[in-house]
């Protein structure tokens, strides 16, 4: 991976090794099922390909569209990869035959196309059904008139693959889980292809969503799916931290306010941090005062209105801080968990919010930045 000779004012380490340890944990939850690792998103922030080649052990891939999978064909990724948007037009069912992509079959509009598709190869299909999502899917009362199309058409590899997708399975006191896990396997009891069902929250939290194949997501990035939890608590390992610096520290009187529409007003007088991040780097919009900040390693709180380039930290705990010292927006002893409950957000869009001009680099060269 090239390196600026500048050192960069916002940058995200990944922790490539913690992969490996949480696609383990996937295991330990699930080691009768094969593992479709979730790598959308570009890897959830992380890097497509290089969460790919990372995760060399997964069973198989899930994208969520077909240039996702061209990517990862072209990168040299050989296991099997499932498109779960499918198709919608006839090119993209041409690019899925012709990289050997599964593709979801989720819609009555994709059976005409690809029972009038002429072609020579077979394509593994994925049959979706909609259990209780009410998203992608056939409802339970279409799913067996789904199935004997596919059934009939050449196009189609055989056996057919069967999937749905849970709902509320980050909330484990909820029946609709079990509902439409009970839903799922009665639609499919007698069908002879291989099954899948559980995501991240059904791998840790429900058993009995396991099945031939498992789809983790979030928790392979070292990230709860559960709002009352961190990764800590499942012994997983995140995998990106964001950092920054400091860029200028300040006095502030009584009286003075900070940021844009001066919400925030000194009651005492204040030595404040500017930190080089912002909205424009994915830095949440919305974080509340308060939200914690390692500066040098220890906490201090937001205060004032992020900006696109910059936040502003309360250094009353720090006095010695000064310009260049190093900061962590998440990571280390602060879950990025913790911050996006702060601004009444998920973890998911954090890190897949970083933005481009964050550079990305891996924990070996981590002193380097700092340095």
């Amino acid at each position: 991976m090239s390196k600026s000779p500048i050192n960069p004012a916002a940058f995200a380490v990944l922790d490539l090794p913690a992969v490996a340890h949480n696609l383990a944990v996937v295991r330990q939850h699930a080691p009768a099922a094969k593992v479709m690792a979730v790598i959308k998103a570009n890897g959830y922030g992380h890097g497509l390909t290089r969460i790919a080649q990372a995760l060399e052990a997964a069973d198989g891939f899930a994208v969520a569209r077909v240039d996702e999978g061209v990517r990862l064909r072209k990168a040299g990724i050989s296991q099997r990869i499932a498109v779960l948007e499918g198709f919608t037009r006839s090119e993209e069912l041409d690019l899925l035959l012709q990289y050997q992509l599964d593709a979801l079959i989720h819609s009555p509009s994709q059976l005409p196309l690809i029972a009038a598709h002429q072609g020579q190869a077979e394509i593994a299909v994925w049959l979706k059904m909609d259990s209780g999502m009410n998203r992608l899917g056939f409802k339970p009362d279409a799913f067996a008139d789904a199935y004997q199309s596919l059934l009939a058409c050449p196009l189609v590899k055989q056996p057919i693959n069967v999937m749905t997708h849970l709902a509320n399975a980050d909330d484990l006191g909820h029946a609709m889980t079990l509902q439409q896990i009970d839903l799922f396997n009665q639609a499919v009891q007698n069908l002879p292809g291989e099954r899948s069902i559980a995501n991240s929250a059904g791998i840790l939290g429900w058993t009995q969503a396991l099945a031939d194949w498992v789809r983790p997501g979030v928790m392979l990035y070292g990230i709860s799916p559960f709002p009352d939890k961190t990764a800590a608590d499942f012994g997983l390992k995140p995998i990106m931290s964001l950092h920054s610096r400091l860029i200028s520290v300040k006095q502030l009187a009584v009286g003075d306010s900070v940021g844009y529409g001066a919400s925030w007003v000194c009651q005492q007088a204040t030595t404040m941090g500017i930190v080089a991040i912002g909205y424009g780097d994915g830095y949440p919009r919305y974080a509340k005062v308060g939200t914690p900040v390692l500066v040098n390693g220890k906490r201090v709180p937001l205060i004032g209105r992020v900006s696109m380039d910059m936040v502003t930290v309360d250094l009353a705990s720090q006095p010695e801080a000064e310009a260049g010292d190093p900061v962590t927006l998440w990571g280390d002893t602060l879950p990025v968990e913790e911050i996006a409950a702060c601004a009444d957000t998920i973890p998911y869009t954090l890190v897949c919010g970083i933005t481009q001009r964050v550079q990305i680099v891996e924990g070996s060269v981590l002193g380097s930045v700092f340095g």
